[in-house]
């Protein structure tokens, strides 16, 4: 698999030939001026919540693109009221085989509305499986015991987890997660991007090395193979 990070909570995995993306923000991120929207490419666009700063980008990348957004019920309607028509409504607790890629709706402890103020649905992480790979990506969330129950259902390869505090997760609460899910490669996200989740990079790193795991921190743009 290739794992590009587009900044925040957004990223881009590659595999089996397709290009899933994950909660688009990046036209109002300062940090990623870099990054031009107009050429990313995506089969797929996965969004965990209908908070600005995780869809602020969708609807355009989705127009760019022809991709399926894959959003709980609420944000389905929403895209579909923007024009948006490739469209895959899910919610907590469901799964669906898109033949590349099975997905599964984790709970995430967090809140959800839409750039208008509108109801976003319940916020959600997503489980992504396929014969390559298995990765957890948790969405904005709290630390939560219904964690424990995702090595029932897959066997991890790696995981992207918030660590910027006051919003979400810190990073020892990420890496308590990644004890319950039983995963030592861990991509952090949601950090730096506002004052209110600036952390110290080597301090976050330690917390990780301490408990056993590593924490990879990529620059905005980078891409690695994982």
């Amino acid at each position: 698999m290739k794992f590009t990070y587009f900044g925040h909570s957004c990223f881009q995995v590659e595999t089996t030939g397709k290009k899933i993306l994950f909660d688009p923000f990046i036209t109002y991120n300062e940090l990623a001026g870099n990054i031009d929207i107009n050429t990313i490419q995506a089969d797929y666009i996965l969004v965990s919540h209908g908070h600005s700063d995780h869809i602020s980008d969708c609807v355009a990348i989705a127009e760019n693109t022809q991709a399926k957004v894959v959003c709980s019920w609420e944000i389905h309607e929403w895209m579909n009221k923007q024009g948006i028509r490739n469209t895959h409504p899910m919610n907590t607790g469901g799964k669906w085989n898109f033949e590349e890629f099975t997905v599964k709706c984790i709970v995430a402890h967090h809140s959800s509305s839409l750039p208008d103020g509108s109801y976003g649905g319940n916020p959600m992480g997503f489980l992504v499986m396929n014969k390559e790979r298995n990765f957890y990506y948790s969405g904005d969330t709290a630390l939560t015991l219904d964690m424990q129950l995702i090595p029932k259902w897959a066997k991890l390869n790696f995981a992207v987890l918030p660590i910027g505090d006051n919003f979400t997760m810190d990073a020892v609460d990420a890496a308590e997660c990644a004890k319950m899910i039983g995963c030592k490669t861990i991509i952090g996200v949601h950090y730096d991007t506002f004052g209110y989740i600036k952390i110290d990079h080597d301090k976050a790193k330690k917390v990780f090395t301490d408990s056993g795991a590593e924490l990879h921190l990529l620059k905005i743009g980078e891409t690695i193979s994982i």
